[in-house]
């Protein structure tokens, strides 16, 4: 049986560590093991920093909506609750994108989310009237 030589791949494997590590600072990208260490570093930021972009860009839309919705004297829990009531079902993500890219589709949509809100409290009023005259 022939014996196995293995540099070949331990060289293919440094080899591919070291090109990742272009760019980094010092040994970081010269050195195996400093490479690999960064690297190791580098994926669990980018793991982190995926996810809490996502959690950033919901409060961006958020503080969008916001700013329209204020415009049309709601507060953004107020155009929003209106919304629900009204059945339409839009994403913050189309939302925000409307209050930045067409304010009258979005005045729109905040007047019927801001007749909804007038109904119920109507609708709130005579029940709480009904049960003081009963």
């Amino acid at each position: 049986m022939p014996r196995v030589k293995r540099g070949t791949a331990a060289h293919k494997r440094k080899k591919r560590l070291l090109s990742e590590a272009k760019g980094y600072y010092g040994a970081r990208r010269s050195q195996v093991r400093k490479a690999r260490e960064t690297l190791l570093r580098a994926g669990a930021f980018a793991y982190r920093d995926r996810k809490a972009r996502k959690r950033v860009v919901r409060s961006l839309w958020i503080t969008r909506i916001n700013a329209a919705a204020r415009l049309s004297d709601l507060s953004y829990n107020q155009f929003i609750h209106g919304l629900k009531l009204a059945s339409v079902d839009l994403d913050r993500k189309v939302l925000a994108d409307m209050a930045v890219r067409d304010q009258e589709g979005f005045r729109r949509i905040a007047e019927i989310a801001k007749t909804h809100l007038t109904r119920k409290r109507e609708q709130r009023a005579a029940a709480a009237a009904a049960r003081g005259a009963a």
